[in-house]
């Protein structure tokens, strides 16, 4: 079975979202194929990368109201064993980003790039919009740096992103993680992991059902 995750690496809910699915899998028998697909939450460009509650402030009507929302996707993801440092990040435009998990793709590394983008966002305060750091990163996680750097520079994988881009919203999502099961199943939001092994274990009943006609 195919699942293809569409994320932003600076969303919270994906990044934990990617967690629990990761926890399905590890208790899943079946055959299964990710694929990480771009969605970006804002694509509008960021001249400097600000401190992310600031940003969060601005958008979401006050400090309070971000101080909320932070605190709860926090406790949320510490549940999941995953700690959110938003001290210390910073806003992002993503599109090179998901570039890089295109390149690091060809490489059998998607996976490995995907957790080590969120970690660099979510508790090391990188900027994933910076193609230094997104090199670094790439080296981090055994992919040949000074490649992935020349990769950045180009325009490689520019006009792929931007028709997946097109193509999340063709598919009307809106909110992410979505995840898409066997082409044709959509599971919405960050589901507790059971709720994601119960969805496996029902599409791979209706496919198994629909080729055995």
């Amino acid at each position: 079975m195919e699942i293809e995750i569409y994320a932003d690496v600076i969303c919270p809910w994906c990044y934990i979202g990617k967690r629990r699915l990761d926890a399905a899998l590890a208790s899943y028998a079946g055959e299964v194929t990710v694929r990480y697909r771009p969605f970006q939450l804002d694509p509008s460009p960021v001249p400097e990368p600000l401190p992310l509650v600031e940003a969060l402030a601005a958008k979401f009507g006050g400090p309070e109201r971000a101080r909320q929302m932070v605190d709860h996707v926090t406790q949320v993801a510490a549940s999941d064993g995953l700690q959110l440092d938003y001290g210390r990040a910073v806003i992002a435009n993503t599109f090179d980003a998901h570039r890089l998990v295109s390149y690091a793709t060809d490489h059998g590394k998607a996976a490995e790039l995907v957790e080590a983008l969120y970690q660099a966002h979510f508790t090391q305060g990188v900027d994933v919009g910076s193609r230094e750091a997104l090199a670094t990163i790439a080296g981090g996680i055994g992919l040949d740096a000074a490649d992935a750097r020349r990769f950045l520079d180009s325009d490689e994988r520019s006009a792929d992103v931007t028709a997946q881009l097109a193509t999340a919203r063709d598919l009307g999502i809106s909110s992410v993680p979505t995840f898409i099961l066997a082409g044709k199943y959509a599971v919405s939001g960050a589901q507790e992991t059971p709720t994601l092994l119960a969805a496996l274990a029902e599409v791979e009943q209706r496919e198994a059902a629909g080729h055995s006609h």
